[in-house]
């Protein structure tokens, strides 16, 4: 996700000063292109785990155990990743612009507006 945020940034950079709103639009522009693989990932896994999960036959009191957790952290991985990575990226980045306006400003010679 972070080289995505990245990527992004950098070609909105590119197309010149970096804004609050430019800023979030590299994010989300950003954050957008992985959701389909992470969607994708997440589902083929997920059901690949679902049998083993709902499974009768021998040894399926054991393996249930060890679906479980794995469904769970297969849930809750891609909402860090498509939710709060890109909500701390944004908070992070922001607070750098901030210092940087911050720094521009107080340096002696022109000032910036």
């Amino acid at each position: 996700m972070l080289v995505y945020l990245d990527n992004s940034l950098k070609e909105k950079l590119r197309q010149g000063a970096l804004t609050d709103a430019r800023l979030k639009e590299a994010i989300m522009e950003g954050a957008v292109l992985r959701v389909r693989p992470k969607a994708m990932t997440v589902a083929v896994i997920v059901a690949g785990l679902i049998p083993i999960f709902i499974g009768t036959g021998a040894g399926s009191e054991v393996m249930q155990r060890i679906a479980a957790p794995m469904i769970g952290g297969m849930i809750t991985a891609p909402l860090l990743s498509l939710f709060v990575i890109p909500a701390i990226y944004l908070l992070w980045k922001k607070r750098g612009l901030e210092s940087e306006t911050a720094a521009r400003n107080d340096s002696p010679g022109e000032k910036v507006l």
